[in-house]
């Protein structure tokens, strides 16, 4: 959740003209990692739960990404992807992990 706030108040800083290329696809895919964590508990399953963290980890690096074409484009500096990078890195930590422990799991 700390992710998308971090998103929406990065993309704030964009151009306009981003609207429907980085904007759209940097949002939808920073709403994805939640949404993904949050169906794959609900399906109360550790297969599914493990396939739906493993697309959460999906959209964490698609965020990364577009984090660095903003940056490769210069919409974003340096420190702030860097700032943004680190987030994003944690976030994949903690689902790794989160699914290592699930298939130690019996």
């Amino acid at each position: 959740m700390e992710t998308v706030k971090l998103v929406y108040d990065l993309i704030k800083t964009y151009p306009r003209d981003e609207k429907y290329s980085l904007i759209d696809q940097t949002t939808r895919a920073a709403i994805s990692i939640p949404s993904n964590i949050a169906e794959g508990l609900g399906r109360n399953h550790k297969k599914d739960t493990i396939q739906f963290l493993h697309i959460a980890r999906g959209s964490a690096y698609e965020v990364d990404t577009l984090l660095c074409i903003a940056k490769r484009v210069n919409v974003m500096d340096d420190l702030t992807y860097n700032k943004a990078y680190e987030k994003i890195k944690r976030n994949i930590q903690v689902i790794n992990g989160f699914i290592n422990y699930l298939e130690k799991r019996p």
